[in-house]
């Protein structure tokens, strides 16, 4: 999940609208009269229910329109604050900041879900075009000297203002971002920050494109249908529709999803072609057209340069100060801690498969291969299936999407929060795939709206993630607009939607991100939602993984899709046995890729152009140094697709997933020694965690809930990392 679509410098918001003539093109007097008085959608507060963006009003014509009034409505609103003659007081200063730029949010939350998840050339030059001006646009307040003296003031009068606890901590957040923005440079310094602050935001526009371009476009041509044995009816008239989408009929493609190994390579028996599909994948832009390796030493060179400019010996440094885990060294040690558990695991798992191919090559005379990449899913199911005498054929039958979201997400919500969910079809959407629904308390009073796009689409980025249309905050009256968007396949027309329990996992995580943002009762925009550092923003969505394998819920979602019939209970059974089945290599390839983020921005500023030089070469080095080198399981992301990384919002901050999770599987145990699943418990989390935004540090509030300090024990429990053998 990325924290916010765009990271504006300051987040507040202010009631502020301009209206847009649109140029007549020859038309009748009519239809000109009409075009001359149509205001931009964007310029003004939608009048639907919470500020729900009007879809059907919106072009993307006007998007350019309402950044230009939204940048200059939010520099006129903070030239007023920086000006005031009057002496400085939290509410003319402070309060009065998180007023500002109500436009210009309105407009880019728009912009960046919509391009995220919809998007269009059109869309992504603006995305281009834009993406420094807001750079500049932030850096302008930022850098703003008669803005922060006047915050400097205040901060040091902290102790006799008289501030609640949420304006203290709202106080001491602004002087922090001011400072880490860089508010105490000299002028000429200011002015490096402010262009290297552009070329970055540029650049990570340039490799999120990149990106994009290499899944709509990547992918494995396929001459017949015969190679994709393994495959289902389902998946087959898939594979036959993309190949039709991109103007190859009469053959199939087999699209890319984010992640180095893909889906497929699960299922596909031919071994030459789950080759192709692996190398597709992993060489993504590597070389060629949409190449990304030069703009990643041109990322990390800037962000070593901001960093050292602001004071710090890297960019982890100046990146891990500000959250949970505080410097490289933590978070190198919890790598560090986790690294060879995770190895040992994922060796054992590997002899495990290399067992059954020597077995399969003897039996049918073949010639013995030793276990690859590419082989690893294909022959781990197999080993699942004999372990657990299950495959994920005879599962997903019992995961139909709108059961588990009905019957299992919004079930398990229910239960814990007294929250309930209606439909609303009469909302505008952007896409017909898309549902929204309205959430409301258990005595009725509606909390907010969340929309859900489930579906993979060639316009729209890989992976899964939640965002806000319309965040939460007491102090304008606003409640929230969250939406969850997956990445699962659409399946031909009739045909049900059928989920991998991966895939249902990833519902209930990413609904734990929507409801950290519907739960959200702050006064202040900057404080509100998930406006919390990554290791700690992920500690909700985490959390709320454990129900999807909790069995009263299960038991609730887990039916037939044909006959309604509850899952076996002898499957049932394997099913929870089978959940931390392959966390050796689950875990293993993510700890690389965190190993990599983490080595990219702990560079000495003069070893940057040598790592640089080759990236895979970097990669392998970082990952043998920290033993976790290992040639079956490669990282989950290579840098040249690394989004999270390279394409903003994560940078340095991509363990915070294993972070994160240390948190939730702390919570995890606590709920189960307090209730388990109901209103108890779930209503101290969400007063403790899921409502409290930023308003105290993430340490705090997790400290004040759990009654003590993290520990590691129950993730690797939760993980089966505890012990070298196999569950």
């Amino acid at each position: 999940m990325r924290f916010s679509v765009v990271t504006l410098a300051l987040s507040g918001f202010l009631a502020a609208s301009c209206q847009h003539t649109a140029t007549p093109a020859p038309a009748p007097v009519a239809a000109v009269v009409e075009a001359a008085v149509r205001v931009n959608p964007l310029t003004v507060p939608s009048t639907l229910q919470f500020q729900y963006p009007p879809f059907d009003q919106i072009t993307d014509a006007d998007y350019r329109p309402g950044f230009e009034a939204g940048m200059a409505a939010q520099r006129a609103e903070v030239d007023a604050i920086a000006g005031n003659t009057e002496p400085p007081t939290f509410d003319n200063t402070i309060v009065a900041l998180e007023r500002t730029g109500a436009l210009l949010n309105r407009v880019a939350n728009a912009f960046f879900n919509l391009n995220s998840s919809n998007t269009n050339d059109t869309l992504q030059a603006l995305e281009a075009e834009i993406a420094p001006k807001l750079s500049a646009h932030m850096d302008a307040i930022s850098l703003n000297s008669a803005l922060f003296a006047r915050i400097d003031t205040l901060y040091k009068q902290q102790a006799t203002l008289g501030l609640d606890a949420e304006s203290a901590q709202l106080l001491a957040r602004y002087h922090k971002q001011f400072v880490r923005a860089g508010a105490g440079l000299n002028d000429a310094d200011k002015a490096t920050l402010a262009k290297i602050n552009e070329d970055i935001s540029s650049l990570q526009t340039a490799f999120g494109q990149n990106v994009r371009a290499a899944m709509k476009n990547g992918g494995v041509v396929v001459d017949s249908a015969a190679e994709l044995a393994g495959f289902s009816d389902e998946q087959i008239s898939a594979a036959a529709e993309a190949g039709k989408e991109r103007g190859l009929e009469g053959k199939w493609v087999i699209t890319l999803q984010n992640t180095t190994i893909q889906p497929s390579l699960g299922q596909l028996t031919n071994r030459a072609l789950r080759e192709r599909v692996f190398h597709a994948s992993s060489d993504r832009a590597n070389g060629g057209q949409g190449d990304n390796t030069a703009l990643i030493a041109k990322l990390v060179t800037l962000r070593s340069q901001k960093a050292a400019l602001l004071g710090y010996a890297n960019f982890a440094a100046y990146a891990l100060e500000d959250g949970t885990a505080s410097t490289p060294d933590n978070v190198n040690k919890i790598l560090a801690q986790l690294g060879p558990a995770a190895l040992a695991k994922a060796k054992v798992e590997a002899a495990d498969i290399q067992r059954v191919i020597d077995q399969e090559a003897k039996a049918t005379k073949t010639p013995k291969f030793t276990l690859e990449p590419w082989d690893w899913a294909f022959y781990q199911e197999k080993v699942r299936k004999a372990r657990y005498d299950f495959d994920e054929s005879q599962v997903k039958p019992y995961f139909e999407l709108d059961h588990v979201l009905q019957d299992g997400v919004f079930f398990a919500a229910t239960q814990l929060y007294g929250i309930t969910f209606t439909e609303r079809k009469d909302l505008p959407v952007y896409n017909p795939d898309v549902r929204v629904f309205e959430v409301k308390e258990a005595d009725g009073t509606s909390i907010g709206l969340i929309m859900l796009d489930f579906f993979q689409r060639d316009n729209k980025q890989g992976g899964a993630w939640m965002n806000a249309y319309v965040g939460q905050t007491r102090l304008l009256g606003q409640n929230p607009v969250i939406v969850n968007n997956l990445n699962v396949p659409k399946p031909a027309a009739g045909q049900p939607v059928l989920l991998s329990f991966d895939d249902v996992t990833t519902m209930f995580h990413e609904f734990g991100h929507g409801l950290h943002g519907l739960f959200s009762n702050c006064n202040y925009p900057l404080l509100a939602g998930t406006a919390t550092p990554p290791d700690f923003v992920e500690y909700p969505s985490q959390f709320n993984e454990m129900w999807a394998r909790e069995p009263a819920v299960l038991a609730n979602y887990a039916k037939h899709y044909q006959t309604g019939e509850a899952m076996p209970k002898a499957l049932f059974d394997k099913v929870l046995a089978a959940s931390t089945f392959d966390g050796g290599y689950a875990a293993l390839e993510y700890l690389e890729a965190a190993k990599i983020d983490q080595a990219w921005h702990q560079l000495p500023a003069d070893k940057i152009a040598a790592a640089t030089a080759d990236v895979a070469a970097f990669e392998a080095s970082v990952l043998k140094e920290a033993g976790m080198a290992f040639a079956p399981v490669p990282p989950r992301y290579h840098s040249p697709y690394f989004a999270h990384v390279f394409a903003g919002g994560y940078e340095s901050g991509y363990y915070a997933y294993i972070w994160s999770e240390v948190l939730a599987r702390d919570s995890g145990a606590w709920f189960h020694a307090h209730g388990g699943l109901g209103r108890s418990a779930g209503d101290k989390f969400r007063a403790d965690i899921l409502s409290r935004g930023r308003t105290q540090e993430p340490s705090v509030l997790f400290a004040n809930f759990y009654g003590g300090e993290p520990q590691v024990a129950p993730l690797l429990e939760y993980r089966g990392l505890n012990t070298s053998k196999p569950k």
